[in-house]
């Protein structure tokens, strides 16, 4: 029977676009009711060891007219979203601190409370499919967002199914929104004794093994920890000017150099995980087993410049790509 499941489209407003700051200052409104919101909150827990829920908060923050952060947000839906979201980051805290007390050899310390965004940070904002309305093929938001509309790609797909919600992430130089909509995907197939077995490393950054006799293949992790290599000297050179000037770790030039390698990165990824689960439809696989090995990054004993590469290269993005692509076919993924 298929299954309908979110799939994830992004679109990048760049600085140059002439919704950008209007975007950019929604995201801002959006860091200054998270913090109003955490702080209520926090307060409430230190004060009186209680916990204000989402509906009691969103109750007293519509009401209140002296902090408007609840009215500056674009709509009252996005304001909601927030709150739930900082609900969903409380509830997660709890969970964790219940669980920590139980089994303290899992985690690397205490858990700590929901921290507060930074000053002049941003937050993301998010809208659901009542704010924005796909008509035509097209994606309108409300007036207040003064004619800002996008063309999305997923109605082309055959498996679409219905649209649910955009998300406009901040970054260092531009704003990333996501567009999160529902696709069909066929049942799991029936297991043919046709499996890849994946190890992942570093140099070779997935070696792909088969049990039917086909020529094994690799994926080149050097070109990616090269580029992490040429980053990190960049960002080490960066560093070391901005703390002789200013005395700080970040600036608008650091920020942009990372994000320019995490799009590097995940570009790599992308392709990476795409190969594999193009390959192994061909092949007419029905298991992909991935060798996954919890906080081995903690235990690693390499190198010091191995390290830094190996710590760098996000693993567990690479195993989410193969798991949510081979789904698309209807090809089971183990981790083991």
């Amino acid at each position: 029977m298929a299954m309908v499941v979110q799939r994830v489209e992004t679109h990048k407003i760049k600085q140059s676009n002439i919704y950008y700051h209007l975007i950019d200052s929604f995201c801002f409104n959006a860091k200054n009711l998270y913090n109003h919101a955490n702080y209520l909150i926090r307060q409430e827990f230190v004060s009186n060891d209680k916990w204000l829920r989402y509906a009691d908060l969103d109750k007293s923050l519509k009401d209140d007219m002296k902090y408007p952060d609840y009215k500056n947000m674009p709509t009252a839906q996005s304001a909601q979203q927030l709150l739930r979201l900082l609900d969903k980051n409380w509830k997660s805290f709890f969970a964790s601190i219940k669980d920590w007390k139980n089994h303290k050899e899992k985690y690397l310390g205490k858990p700590k409370l929901p921290k507060y965004k930074a000053k002049n940070g941003r937050c993301v904002l998010t809208l659901t499919n009542q704010d924005v309305k796909l008509k035509n093929g097209i994606l309108w938001f409300p007036k207040v967002f003064n004619g800002f509309i996008i063309k999305p790609l997923f109605i082309s797909k055959e498996n679409y199914v219905s649209f649910q919600q955009v998300r406009f992430i901040p970054r260092a130089n531009h704003i990333e929104l996501e567009v999160i909509y529902n696709v069909e995907i066929p049942e799991t197939l029936g297991d043919n004794n046709r499996y890849y077995s994946i190890d992942i490393g570093l140099d070779n950054l997935a070696t792909v093994t088969n049990n039917f006799g086909e020529q094994p293949f690799i994926i080149n992790g050097k070109g990616l920890k090269s580029a992490n290599k040429y980053y990190n000297k960049l960002l080490a050179h960066y560093k070391s000017i901005s703390m002789r000037m200013n005395n700080r770790h970040s600036t608008k030039r650091i920020r942009s150099i990372a994000e320019k390698r995490n799009q590097i990165v995940d570009n790599y990824l992308h392709q990476a995980s795409r190969y594999i689960v193009d390959k192994a439809h061909s092949d007419s696989v029905s298991v992909i087993v991935i060798g996954n090995n919890k906080g081995w990054k903690q235990k690693s004993e390499m190198s010091k410049v191995v390290n830094q590469s190996f710590m760098q290269i996000p693993y567990n993005i690479l195993i989410e790509m193969i798991q949510y692509k081979a789904e698309e076919y209807g090809i089971s993924v183990v981790l083991t």
